[in-house]
């Protein structure tokens, strides 16, 4: 009897102890599926050699063996790697399964929870062993030895079937069992919590293994999708595929490309898969460093083929003669070269030291959330360290935010003042759409012949382009660009305009693109790249205003000396310049308080603004190497540039625009006063900039703004505006009242 009930106990069954699941099923008498998640292994009901007490205790013991046959069973099923990789589930005994034919992914997490139950089981089964040993060495054995040595188990093995039936019926997988078991181990049962934190073990074990090849060489290791780093759902993509645009584009989809859309689309953090207990900036800085080590790993051909001539010495004399005859020498060393690059941007001193650190974490029994942490914190750091030496050092950052500096915010202050005179009689007429981009080519190549030296190696990174025709005029050619399509619109005209209106409407679409080369995408966006172009386009407006008042009053003052010359020649006509001159003086009052608004938020925009934020970037990039921190601050300094120039303020920006036409339209009219006199057309322009120079005063003077980050360079500038109050005291009552004037307004 008590070899039979040893048997019993490690999921043997027989005459002594039956199965009633097995009976049903052979008999045909119930469902198996309808049987209850309960031990079904009772003793034989004819059984009458057996005292009371002995059934009482033997009954107690053998749901021992029935919950270890079926720990045994899912064991078996999980490490089985056909089974992991069937489509379907082929169930053994029916009491835990889901539903028969239901497709389920495999599970590598699972597979090491079910290694750490063979090693439970293997206690258990010594356990027997023992007991069985026991019963042979003494010669009155009794049934009290039996449950001496199987008593432990009896608060082990009844939770580790519950934790697995619910794993198998709700199908938990990857970092939801690993939160799953962490939530168990919080039990009031030493012993129980031993077994659920040494299973916990074996699934950090898969976690660890994944964070190795993720964090050391970049590479996600995960075919069932049970990590929380995983790849972006192609559910998306598959109907994009459909599109042959779509398609084309992957087929020319460079090395280049696919490295930007890995580091900006490639990898998230899926929250379904993530533990817990890691914190969500935890697992951010795991996908940073993973996406940071695999830019470091894979470079682009062409910064591999760039840097091996880098490295490359400089031939001597006799050398250069022996490769002019065949000598092929230099060339393998060329490509011994380029297969070194991967690896000084991460040596493999780092590497190691990743791998040190995760293998420390491996070997611990147990998960320190602290020392987690701060390992991740660590190789964060080495990968950010590295990634901004690659960036900022390899691919001179500094220089290339220089060159935007110059070209997009207009630092070449004698180059765009070249341009725009070059080109200030093509934009008196409407652009031409089969030409428009080639008309500004040619004043475009003038001023940089005149102004721009050799020695500026970013300039043949700049090209023009008109944004309103989608025609694109290159400086010259460069393998690698990220072309910046810009959102300017060709200004329909209407009957009745002015040519001079439809011009200024039409040349607003001049836009820049800048040639990008790897691995700058990660810091110049397309995002940030429109950020540049937007700012661009409103500081050419700017400087196209200014530069007309400044014409209107050269033209003029040209005119007042040829009229002076005039009058002493002949005095007897001198009276009709004098009344040129009256005429013309309130005209003039206007135009310099449009000059004095336009210069003030020129200087405020170009010095107060950008120069300023310009200092704080290069303080910020001299003192970090964290490339994180990087783009942080870069971002920082293009937010400050666009909310210190009021862009993103749309009352304030269409007031600005308004201010801006305003003043050309009175420029081009004073010019054409002479030969079209239209006063009536001048007092209306002079009315509506009293108002909106006024509005702009009022806006910018409110509490709204006093109190953002505008607030210390906006005072400067509102303290230029209203140096002498004029402005505050035009302002009251202006915005509401219009009063006609039969003539021009004395400011």
């Amino acid at each position: 009897m008590l070899h039979e009930l040893l048997l019993a106990l490690l999921g043997y069954t027989g005459d002594f102890v039956i199965d009633e699941r097995e009976r049903a099923e052979t008999l045909g008498l119930a469902d198996p599926s309808q049987i209850p998640d309960e031990p079904t292994f009772k003793l034989a009901p004819d059984l009458s050699f057996i005292q009371p007490s002995e059934r009482s205790v033997i009954e107690r013991l053998i749901p021992l063996g029935f919950y270890y046959r079926e720990l045994d069973c899912f064991a078996t099923r999980s490490r089985n790697l056909s089974s992991a990789h069937s489509a379907t589930d082929v169930p053994l005994h029916g009491t835990y399964e889901t539903q028969k034919g239901k497709t389920r992914k495999g599970s590598v997490y699972r597979r090491a929870i079910a290694n750490g139950i063979v090693e439970i089981l293997s206690v258990y089964r010594s356990a027997v062993l023992q007991v069985e040993q026991n019963l042979l060495s003494d010669p009155s054995p009794i049934l009290a030895t039996v449950t001496q040595g199987l008593n432990k188990f009896e608060v082990l093995l009844p939770p580790l079937y519950e934790l697995i039936v619910e794993m198998e019926r709700e199908d938990i997988r990857g970092g939801q069992l690993l939160n799953f078991l962490h939530k168990r181990c919080h039990c009031g049962v030493p012993e129980l919590q031993a077994c659920i934190q040494r299973l916990l073990w074996h699934g950090h074990q898969v976690m660890y293994n994944q964070l190795a090849s993720w964090m050391i060489y970049g590479i996600l290791q995960d075919q069932h999708g049970e990590f929380f780093i995983q790849r972006q759902d192609d559910g998306d993509g598959e109907g994009k595929l459909c599109h042959p645009d779509v398609i084309e584009k992957l087929m020319h989809k460079s090395a280049d490309d696919a490295t930007l859309s890995d580091w900006h689309l490639g990898f998230h953090i899926s929250l379904d898969m993530l533990p817990e207990y890691i914190h969500m900036r935890v697992a951010e800085s795991i996908l940073f460093a993973g996406k940071a080590v695999r830019v470091l790993r894979n470079p682009s051909p062409a910064f591999r083929l760039q840097e091996s001539f880098i490295h490359q010495s400089v031939p001597k004399a006799t050398d250069r003669v022996q490769g002019f005859l065949g000598s092929f020498a230099p060339q393998k060393e060329l490509l011994k070269g380029t297969s070194l690059i991967a690896e000084e941007l991460l040596p493999q001193s780092e590497a190691a030291k990743i791998e040190a650190m995760l293998q420390e974490l491996k070997q611990s029994s147990e998960f320190h959330k602290r020392l987690f942490e701060s390992a991740v914190s660590s190789i964060r750091t080495i990968a950010a360290n590295h990634l901004w030496q690659l960036v900022v050092i390899r691919a001179d950052l500094n220089g290339h935010l220089k060159a935007l500096k110059d070209y997009f915010l207009l630092a070449k202050g004698d180059f765009f003042q070249c341009f725009l005179e070059e080109s200030r009689q093509l934009m008196r007429l409407p652009p031409r759409q089969s030409t428009a981009e080639a008309d500004l080519m040619v004043p475009f190549q003038l001023a940089a012949l005149k102004t721009i030296g050799d020695e500026d190696k970013y300039f043949s990174r700049v090209s023009l382009r008109m944004s309103s025709f989608g025609v694109n005029m290159t400086t010259s050619h460069v393998d690698s660009k990220m072309k910046v399509q810009a959102d300017g619109n060709l200004g329909v005209p209407s009957q009745g305009r002015a040519s001079s209106e439809l011009s200024l409407d039409g040349w607003d679409g001049i836009a820049l693109e800048y040639s990008i080369d790897w691995p700058l995408q990660l810091v110049f966006t397309q995002e940030v790249l429109s950020k540049y172009l937007k700012v661009f386009q409103y500081l050419v407006r700017l400087k196209r205003t200014q530069m007309e008042l400044e014409k209107s009053w050269a033209a003029a003052m040209h005119q007042d000396h040829a009229d002076f010359a005039d009058h002493r020649k002949d005095r007897k006509n001198g009276s009709v310049s004098q009344q040129r001159r009256q005429r013309s003086r309130p005209m003039w009052r206007v135009r310099e308080h449009m000059t004095f608004l336009i210069r003030n938020l020129q200087f405020y925009i170009q010095v107060d603004v950008i120069e300023s934020q310009w200092n704080v970037l290069q303080v910020h990039v001299q003192d970090s190497h964290d490339f994180t921190e990087l783009v942080g601050f870069h971002q920082e300094y293009l937010s400050a540039l666009i909310s210190q120039s009021f862009l993103d303020i749309g009352s304030v920006s269409r007031i600005l625009d308004s201010i801006m036409k305003l003043c050309l339209q009175f420029c081009w009219n004073i010019e054409n006063y002479e030969i079209n006199p239209n006063l009536a057309e001048l007092e209306h322009i002079a009315e509506e900039f009293n108002k909106k120079s006024n509005s702009l005063y009022t806006i910018l003077r409110s509490s709204r703004l006093a109190g953002s980050q505008r607030a210390p360079f906006l005072r400067q500038f509102l303290m230029r505006l209203n140096f002498n109050s004029f402005f505050e005291a035009t302002a009251r009552g202006v915005l509401n009242v219009v009063r006609p004037r039969p003539t021009l307004p004395v400011l």
